[in-house]
């Protein structure tokens, strides 16, 4: 069957140079955005049940641009002044310019990941006399605090936001060629969304192994995933695909 509409459960990109732009040009296809999940911030009094006090820590580890909103928005409405020698501790390149948004980038002391947490780590693992803090939401991945413990870092997690399913209600009915998900979450929402889905002849893709399983549990057949050796990104992997099934 060949693909002619493509629903990615993620908000569009703000960036005309979108690879996902390229890719409905370049395959003549329809691409649609909406998101399946979103965050929501937890407030200061829901923290203080976590017993976090922001002064106890000398450094921060953020991994999403989520962590980064919550962490300064949390920090505002307990009155908590940032103080400049903090550390931060960023998963990607795109996170920690994330940060000029609320500090004077040049000014504070900045750590860089590559692009995932085991990158980070080899950095964290070389400041291991300070104290971080994790903010993040309720949903974690297991191999996070898993490698922070081995390595003996002193951390604390603080919930800063939940991750809900999104309200999908006036989609009617999900009928595109192939739906994209990037969190077991999202593929959660699909179906507390849409209890009666069926798969039919909708082809799913996935993104990591986690997405991937929650797919499977809950009986959808993937038959697009990434990241791969052959497609290091998802729009590579549908291109792929597509090029295949479009002949």
């Amino acid at each position: 069957m060949k693909v002619k509409t493509i629903l990615v459960s993620q908000p569009e990109p703000k960036t005309e140079s979108s690879p996902y732009f390229e890719l409905a040009d370049k395959q003549k296809i329809k691409v649609d955005f909406r998101p399946f999940i979103h965050v929501e911030g937890l407030e200061a009094a829901d923290i203080r049940k976590q017993k976090i006090d922001l002064t106890d820590f000398s450094a921060v580890i953020f991994t999403s641009r989520h962590a980064i909103d919550h962490f300064f928005r949390i920090a505002e409405e307990m009155r908590f002044q940032v103080p400049d020698d903090l550390k931060y501790f960023c998963q990607s390149e795109a996170i920690a310019f994330y940060l000029q948004k609320y500090i004077v980038y040049r000014k504070r002391k900045i750590y860089v990941g590559k692009r995932t947490f085991d990158d980070l780590m080899k950095l964290l693992k070389k400041h291991k006399s300070e104290v971080f803090l994790l903010p993040s939401s309720d949903v974690l991945m297991p191999n996070v605090p898993k490698q922070l413990d081995i390595a003996k870092i002193k951390w604390i997690r603080g919930i800063l936001f939940k991750t809900v399913h999104s309200d999908l209600s006036d989609l009617d009915e999900v009928s595109y060629d192939v739906l994209v998900f990037f969190s077991p979450s999202g593929v959660q929402s699909l179906f507390a969304n849409f209890p009666e889905f069926k798969q039919n002849e909708t082809r799913i893709a996935t993104f990591g192994d986690t997405t991937l399983k929650a797919a499977s549990e809950l009986g959808l057949k993937v038959e697009i995933q990434a990241p791969t050796k052959k497609s290091p990104s998802m729009t590579m992997a549908l291109e792929d695909y597509i090029r295949s099934a479009n002949r």
